[in-house]
């Protein structure tokens, strides 16, 4: 039994998943804080699948990259239930559960969704024996830069492209290239707790746990606040 939760940004869910199917799952709409929102939304979770909290055998977490608040409530929560409940818990890439939100066609596959400020968050993998390796670094990064990065990686190769945030892609004239080769583009469905929950569970069946007092965020960029702090490029104001 797992319990699997997303808070990377506003379009966030949680799942109950069991023997790797979902058998509740409840999306968040944007309208509240994570603080507010998180546990009353695994309450009902738990309450739709007719277990509690003390069932649940493996934490799932989402862990970035996003939104520093967010991710914050979220890991921080997880952290807490397994030190109550002596659970583990394993951590898992948002971008890495979109791209494993679709069946493979091809053997790449570039996911990425709106990150604001003019920028989106993005990966690349390569799909090998039903396992996706991450190709680079996660990236904060404008639209074009990607499609660009991603072109110079898949060269003649044809790449899935899947992301929250389609538009963001099949607007840029860099993209007429990318389907040109081939390349087609899925709009993922927001809901990636239960994504989040079967990658954790199959990690956690090769024993790749992770610690829970060293799960930290991806935030892939400074905060906000820290930018204010230390100013844009890093030293002290």
């Amino acid at each position: 039994m797992i319990l699997a939760i997303d808070t990377c940004e506003a379009r966030g869910s949680v799942a109950v998943l069991n023997a790797g199917v979902s058998v509740a799952q409840r999306s968040h709409d944007g309208r509240e804080d994570y603080s507010v929102w998180l546990l009353p939304a695994v309450r009902h979770v738990l309450t739709e699948a007719h277990r509690k909290m003390d069932e649940v055998s493996l934490f799932a977490a989402a862990t970035g990259p996003g939104s520093f608040t967010g991710l914050r409530v979220g890991l921080t929560t997880v952290k807490a239930w397994a030190e109550v409940f002596r659970k583990p818990v394993v951590g898992v890439s948002r971008l890495e559960a979109m791209a494993r939100s679709f069946p493979a066609r091809r053997e790449l596959v570039a996911a990425c969704y709106d990150a604001y400020r003019g920028q989106l968050f993005g990966a690349l993998y390569r799909r090998s024996a039903g396992q996706l390796q991450r190709i680079g670094e996660e990236l904060v990064i404008s639209a074009e830069q990607f499609c660009e990065w991603v072109n110079g990686r898949a060269a003649k190769g044809t790449v899935d492209w899947v992301s929250l945030d389609p538009e963001m892609i099949t607007t840029l004239k860099e993209w007429k290239h990318r389907e040109g080769q081939g390349d087609t583009i899925q709009s993922c469905p927001p809901s990636l707790a239960s994504v989040v929950g079967v990658l954790a569970q199959e990690r956690a069946e090769r024993g790749e746990f992770s610690n829970p007092l060293e799960l930290d965020a991806n935030y892939v960029r400074r905060s906000d606040a820290e930018i204010l702090w230390k100013g844009p490029t890093g030293g002290v104001c």
